[in-house]
């Protein structure tokens, strides 16, 4: 990725050159500089209020009353781990924090559910049905508040940066089951293994 900002970066001085534009190039740099750092304030700012509203909700169990109405969603999306594991609470507390754009809190959690995966999976060398799920459902990245797209649309100077809620959810939801969905599919090719008599806790 250097390499084409690199080039590109050439490339406009080399034609700014030929053209006599070099100072437009100029100009186009520092006007550039200070948007991003415009940008990067704006981010700053939106994001610390909302990490704040979301350690909010974290600290007031917002996050594990979620985590507990999403558990049987979550025994059924994962069959193959044991009935009343604690690598159920763990993939349902990871979903609900970054349902709610905890990222920092969701990260350590769904770390956490790959081990618990880890120690039930059998061929120790690939990863397991369960932890390609939870990947795919990560990746996916479903959100109810995506404030990080909000903060760069107000520092770019959106008059209305917050109409994108609705879009963002309607996307990220389908992205978020095509995720499950294909997981599945995937999962019918290769079928899911038995969880092996391992001691969760040790």
């Amino acid at each position: 990725m250097n390499y084409i900002w690199y080039f590109l970066i050439v490339i406009s001085i080399i034609f700014g050159a030929i053209n006599g534009r070099l100072n437009e190039v100029a100009n186009a740099v520092f006007s550039g500089t200070e948007l991003a750092v415009k940008i990067v304030l704006t981010l700053l700012g939106i994001m610390t209020f909302w990490l704040g509203i979301m350690k909010i909700a974290e600290k007031s169990g917002i996050v594990e009353i979620l985590s507990k109405i999403l558990k049987p969603a979550a025994k059924l999306i994962f069959p193959e781990i044991p009935k009343d594991s604690p690598i159920i609470g763990d993939v349902a507390m990871n979903f609900s924090a970054n349902a709610l754009g905890l990222a920092n809190a969701a990260t350590p959690m769904g770390i956490k559910a790959m081990e618990g995966m880890q120690k039930i999976n059998i061929d120790k060398e690939s990863a397991s049905n369960s932890m390609c799920t939870l990947l795919a459902m990560n990746t996916a990245g479903f959100q109810l508040i995506p404030a990080s797209v909000i903060a760069i649309l107000a520092a770019a100077g959106a008059e209305n940066p917050t109409e994108i809620i609705f879009p963002v959810l309607i996307v990220t939801s389908f992205s978020f089951i095509c995720a499950i969905i294909i997981s599945k599919i995937f999962q019918k090719i290769f079928p899911p293994q038995k969880p092996s008599e391992v001691n969760y806790d040790n």
